[in-house]
């Protein structure tokens, strides 16, 4: 080992940034207002622009196909450089241009902080959060330079004993502590969101990687055990899928950061982490070993975000390979990186043994019915929803189970339906596993890598058809057409019975029902859904309007709570009854003939009786292990 001069830099990652020719974009954050939600950041560019310096700050979000416009939640603005103030002019909704500046060009703003989801950023007394993307300006032409951010802990003598999390490689900060960090680029920079507060921690390794579970909010008696032994189940899980020889992890570190609320629900993905909201009933406390639906779905959100890490954040769509951040990035695939990774979500819970077959069964049947309830599954086929998420699936409305099917569910049912098509036609020597094998390795391995040279690409849109068929010989072009490009329902029924699986419809048809969906508003039952055909939509309903009476009797918001079963339940199917509602002001009085409850009520279980030579194949699709011990 040779000796290191007393002056040499400790730090790998500041060697780097002092043997580049070029100074890094540097930038600090300070929680300047906890009451008012505003962080101040300033933005150090050494070299600027010689015929001044453009600046923008992103529309939307990788991971959320919604333009948000986040620069409208830029309150001030200004810039200076060799100390004087130099003009900055706004060329459109997100950008700036700066005057000419001959040294370095310094920019200070402040940024309203006050939307408390996993997209954007949140700042109040009991925490902060934010995404890149909500704070950070692009400094246009300097993309690819390091970037270097400085975060501040706020002033308030309460914010002591706050801490850090990150994925953020530390450049002069500990771990969990404020100060510098850093990313070799902007689009590194803006996808390692960062929470900060004083929040539970726990820190686990999956094949030799390092991952932190942080927990922001008030969860009394959370049983952290138990979560970290589940999560890295699930996580050492996926890593041996996709690398199954080495089980080698395409991140140095990995955090899990969870923002509990009284009621909420989501996540996104990014590289090296993920940013989780969920409602603290869903968390497990000590001392109870039964596994809630809550919690149950908790786990499929932390497995869903975490395959990600591979399927979409390094398996990538062609048109999302460069992201233009400042407009809508157009595919038709993510039926596939969003659907596929919905399906593999729950199957990983049960691959990994955090939950049983039964309880598998139970959220594949969900699924099932969830899709085949709306008939905008017979009108927009996954490959257009996917192109129209931008517009379509983030932007749904009253109607929009009637005229749009989600990506999301009906991709994961499309891959369910791949999967034991490809197993049922190689006799079980391939499956799904190997397409998404052949698409890390042609796709995914090196993404970040060749990225830093310009040299990464994404799967062309009409490419996966030739990619599965090199991965397991099996042509999958008509069930492409019919299913993906189509809006055919998928031959589930058929598919699972070969593998010894019976897919059985329960529904009762002697329960009568108007065909809505209905919600509290206030004391009032609201009609939030009016199904295409249904005995409300053919008597004149609407969605928004509100349930007064049937037959004279008052409906109220504890009939939504049991979705109008109390004001129905005494009439039969056929019957007509009278429905006073609401319209806006208006008093509308209708006739309504009752239908049969025509809401799909699939259940799925084993057959007592089934071929011996495909039930052996489905071991290999669940890799079921019993469940650990609590």
């Amino acid at each position: 080992m040779k000796n290191a001069s007393p002056n040499a830099p400790k730090n790998k990652l500041e060697q780097q940034i002092i043997g580049l020719k070029k100074d890094p974009v540097r930038y600090s954050i300070v929680p300047k207002d906890l009451a008012g939600h505003v962080f101040q950041i300033t933005l150090e560019v050494a070299q600027p622009d010689p015929a001044g310096q453009c600046l923008s700050l992103p529309a939307w979000i990788p991971g959320s196909y919604m333009v948000r416009d986040f620069a409208r939640n830029i309150i001030c603005i200004s810039a200076t450089c060799h100390g004087k103030q130099v003009v900055l002019n706004k060329i459109d909704k997100h950008s700036w241009q700066a005057a000419a500046c001959s040294a370095a060009l310094t920019i200070t703003y402040e940024v309203y902080a006050w939307d408390l989801s996993v997209r954007t950023a949140h700042l109040d007394q009991s925490h902060g959060f934010f995404n890149g993307t909500s704070v950070f300006l692009q400094v246009v032409g300097q993309e690819m330079s390091p970037h270097v951010v400085d975060i501040q802990r706020p002033a308030e003598p309460a914010c002591k004993s706050w801490r850090v999390a990150t994925s953020l490689p530390e450049l002069k900060a500990r771990r969990y502590g404020f100060g510098t960090y850093r990313a070799e680029n902007y689009d590194a920079l803006i996808d390692h969101p960062v929470e900060m507060g004083d929040f539970a921690l726990a820190s686990f390794e999956a094949h030799g990687v390092s991952h932190d579970f942080v927990v922001s909010g008030r969860v009394p008696n959370i049983d952290l055990d138990r979560i970290i032994a589940d999560v890295k189940a699930i996580c050492e899980s996926q890593i041996a899928f996709f690398e199954p020889g080495s089980k080698r992890a395409p991140m140095q570190r990995y955090v899990f950061m969870t923002m509990v609320v009284g009621d909420g629900y989501g996540g996104l993905e990014h590289r090296a982490s993920t940013a989780l909201i969920c409602n603290r009933n869903d968390l497990p406390v000590k001392h109870q070993a039964e596994m809630n639906d809550g919690y149950r779905s908790f786990l499929g959100l932390c497995s869903h975000e975490y395959f990600h890490t591979w399927n979409v954040k390094r398996i990538k769509p062609a048109a999302f390979a460069h992201y233009d951040l400042s407009r809508e990035n157009y595919t038709s695939l993510l039926w596939l990186f969003e659907g596929f990774t919905s399906y593999y979500d729950d199957l990983m819970l049960v691959r990994s043994g955090t939950i049983d077959e039964a309880a598998y069964f139970k959220l594949l049947a969900k699924t099932i019915n969830g899709v085949l309830r709306g008939s905008g599954r017979t009108k927009q086929s996954v490959a257009e929803s996917s192109f129209d998420a931008w517009t379509k699936y983030y932007r749904q409305d009253e109607n929009s189970p009637n005229a749009i099917v989600s990506y999301y569910t009906k991709g994961s049912l499309v891959a369910l339906a791949l999967d034991l098509t490809l197993r049922a036609e190689t006799a079980g020597k391939k499956s799904l596993d190997d397409v998404m094998r052949a698409l890390w390795q042609q796709y995914g391995r090196d993404f970040y890598q060749k990225a830093l040279t310009g040299q990464q690409q994404g799967l062309a849109e009409n490419e996966i058809v030739a990619l599965i068929t090199e991965a397991t010989g099996v042509n999958t072009k008509r069930f492409m057409d019919k299913y993906v490009r189509g809006t055919e329902d998928l031959p589930l029924t058929k598919l699972l019975a070969g593998f010894g699986m019976v897919l059985s419809d329960e529904r009762k048809t002697t329960k009568v029902a108007l065909g809505v969906r209905v919600s509290k508003d206030g004391a009032d039952c609201k009609l939030a859904n009016v199904y295409e055909g249904c005995a409300a939509h053919q008597a004149g309903l609407s969605a928004g309007d509100i349930l007064i009476a049937i037959n004279g009797l008052r409906v109220t918001a504890a009939d939504a709570a049991d979705g109008l079963a109390n004001a129905l339940a005494r009439y039969t199917v056929g019957e007509a009854v009278q429905v006073h509602a609401f319209r806006r002001d208006e008093l509308l009085t209708l006739s309504a003939t009752l239908q049969a409850d025509d809401m799909p009520a699939y259940n799925l279980k084993l057959a007592e009786k089934s071929k011996a030579a495909f039930v052996a194949l489905r071991p290999s699709l669940l890799a079921f292990k019993k469940i650990r011990k609590a």
